[in-house]
């Protein structure tokens, strides 16, 4: 008796209808609030990524500024270039 009568409240319907309605058709519903945290959460792990990437390439760029010998090996191994004296010989495998 007591379920009938609260499904017969107009106040309970009216607060039933406006939770499906925020759940599953506003423009804000869980599912597009799920979908964002997820691309939240990817966008942060980008971002991490990036950030140590541009660290390392900092690390880089200083190390062949101020280090001769790291500047030649970074000419050779990138760019394939020799010394006067030197043959270079390239390996590719498969």
């Amino acid at each position: 008796m007591f379920l009938f009568n609260l499904i017969k409240n107009k106040y309970f319907l009216t607060i039933c209808g406006l939770i499906v309605w925020v759940l599953f058709f506003d423009k804000n519903d869980v599912f597009t609030q799920l979908d964002l945290v997820n691309k939240c959460k990817k966008l942060e792990k980008e971002k991490n990524y990036y950030l140590s990437e541009i660290e390392s390439n900092k690390f880089q760029l200083s190390e062949l500024q101020t280090n001769k010998k790291s500047l030649e090996t970074f000419a050779r191994e990138k760019y394939l270039m020799k010394a006067d004296n030197e043959d270079v010989f390239i390996f590719v495998t498969k």
